[in-house]
């Protein structure tokens, strides 16, 4: 079995510094609304990486629990957010978070979701959560369509892990969400645009998992691929790419 923890060594700073940012402003609302969000709720962030999903939480003035297995990601976490106290980075996973019995009001799991072990992990949030709380699942990135770019690009990436294991074949998790949360189930899918210079693109992919590392003899043909699609498509020395947040939310 792959160990998914380690799928991101080796491109924390990337993840970090290109990996696009959450919204408060749209996520934030819908929450409210959706689950009656307040500030006193504990949120459990499962797969936090280095914290993007939490700062949308921390805005909203809630104690944070940012769960992250690889260490590099969690070192990358507890230095953006030095100064945060509301935020605690908890050594864990999603299967074995390491959390009490019914200690959280809220589990949430951002761009993370479809590298869980599903039955194992939607079996831990059940038990963390406290009766009613709320899972809320919330990703946010590039489109695998929408325009050519974007479908150039997959077709890159795809080339990279040819037998798609991991890529959006795993994305069938998230399909699953309506069955394991049948109370409440709330669902929408927001379309957007983002604009990249080609440093800010070609560090944008490396940090995707299956991006092959500068260590990788493939590495450099995937540069010069890279940077022919945004040579064919940019204008004004940028490219479009669609986007599309995914957000969900339910309870058991």
């Amino acid at each position: 079995m792959t160990d998914h923890t380690q799928r991101f060594t080796g491109r924390v700073a990337d993840y970090e510094q290109y990996r696009e940012r959450y919204d408060a402003s749209i996520i934030l609302p819908r929450l409210r609304d959706w689950c009656g969000l307040a500030p006193n709720w504990l949120i459990a962030d499962i797969g936090a990486g280095t914290g993007m999903l939490a700062d949308v939480f921390l805005a909203n003035h809630n104690p944070v629990l940012a769960i992250e297995p690889n260490p590099g990601m969690r070192e990358a976490c507890a230095s953006a957010h030095a100064s945060r106290p509301l935020l605690t980075i908890v050594d864990g996973s999603a299967e074995a978070s390491t959390l009490d019995n019914h200690s959280v009001d809220l589990v949430t799991a951002g761009r993370a979701l479809h590298w869980f072990d599903f039955d194992r992990s939607f079996a831990e949030f059940h038990r963390i959560l406290k009766p009613h709380g709320w899972f809320v699942s919330i990703a946010f990135g590039r489109a695998g369509d929408g325009r050519a770019e974007n479908v150039a690009i997959e077709d890159l990436l795809s080339s990279m892990n040819p037998n798609r294991v991991g890529t959006r074949e795993a994305y069938a998790a998230y399909a699953r969400l309506p069955q394991v949360l049948p109370r409440d189930y709330h669902h929408e899918e927001i379309a957007g645009e983002m604009h990249l210079t080609w440093p800010e693109l070609f560090g944008l992919i490396r940090s995707i998992s299956h991006a092959p590392l500068p260590t990788d003899p493939r590495f450099s043909a995937f540069e010069r691929n890279l940077r022919d699609v945004f040579e064919r498509y940019a204008a004004n020395d940028r490219l479009t790419l669609t986007t599309k947040y995914w957000i969900n939310a339910g309870r058991f």
